[in-house]
């Protein structure tokens, strides 16, 4: 079985709090887009198998899908082991959830292959015993995401524009990102504001709405994420952030020539710059 996993944005981050068990409540608009990891699935005799093409990725118990994996073969009794291969094009260290997108298109393409008939929702709940941006991932859908990651407001409502990914060669530390914060003196954009703009279809708000408590923490360890976003609105584009706790930042505009200058111009300077868009409710899923 062949599946896709897609990426995701934050389109908007606030750090709210910290809660007393030393995880952070989040208020974010998260949104899949189309870049994903390409992923192949079979059945062998017994066991768990990863291989992939990038050796930057562990492949025994330490990975994402090896861990959603076990769950489901433990859990639902599967007489069977899987053999997985991954073609990684999500980077690490990105804020675009790669990991968290592979175990939820594992978790999915299981359930199929098993005919386990489990609910999207039980599936995100099992994914949430792993990566707190699974559940997002196990819906494909634009959503407003509070709590560490587990509570889901699905934005039903289209929204269009081409997204230029560029991440630096270094990558950020969730742990080290988070840990460096100052929640006294951080930036905290309004996450509600983001979501009725997007509901109102009014790109201009977006773009005056996007916002990242993240990225101070994030910039001292990555100077490279201030200077993509100041030479991505020199560019053209028409607004620049970084997603997640970094270190892949995302240039935002409607307009293809910006886009391909943009690319044109960053392919010179980073490894990995990518072409994608906001992933479409109608578009595949698998």
């Amino acid at each position: 079985m062949k599946v896709r996993a897609y990426a995701k944005v934050n389109l908007a981050l606030d750090v709210v709090r910290k809660r007393a068990d030393g995880y952070h409540e989040l208020d974010m608009i998260m949104a899949p887009i189309t870049l994903h990891d390409l992923i192949y699935i079979d059945r062998i005799d017994t066991g768990i198998e990863i291989t992939s093409n990038t050796y930057r990725m562990p492949t025994d118990e330490k990975n994402i899908m090896y861990q959603v994996a076990q769950i489901l073969i433990e859990r639902y009794d599967i007489q069977s082991g899987i053999k997985i291969h991954i073609y990684k094009h999500i980077p690490t260290q990105a804020g675009l959830a790669g990991g968290s997108a592979d175990g939820a298109a594992v978790l999915r393409a299981m359930n199929q292959m098993f005919r386990l008939n489990l609910s999207l929702e039980t599936l995100a709940a099992i994914g949430k015993e792993v990566g707190a941006d699974i559940p997002f991932c196990i819906y494909q859908q634009m959503a407003l995401v509070r709590g560490i990651g587990e509570k889901l407001d699905f934005i039903h409502h289209q929204f269009h524009c081409y997204l230029l990914l560029v991440k630096p060669k270094k990558g950020v530390p969730t742990k080290k990102s988070f840990g460096m914060l100052d929640l006294n003196n951080a930036v905290h954009p309004n996450i509600l504001k983001m979501k009725q703009a997007i509901e109102d279809n009014d790109y201009p708000s977006v773009i005056q709405s996007l916002g990242n408590t993240l990225e101070a923490p994030s910039l001292e360890i990555v100077p490279d994420i201030q200077l993509i976003k100041k030479e991505m609105i020199e560019i053209g584009f028409d607004g620049a952030l970084m997603s997640g706790s970094g270190s892949c930042v995302f240039g935002m505009t409607k307009d293809k020539k910006v886009l391909e200058l943009g690319y044109e111009y960053f392919q010179n300077k980073y490894n990995f710059v990518r072409k994608t868009e906001i992933l479409q409710e109608e578009e595949e899923k698998y």
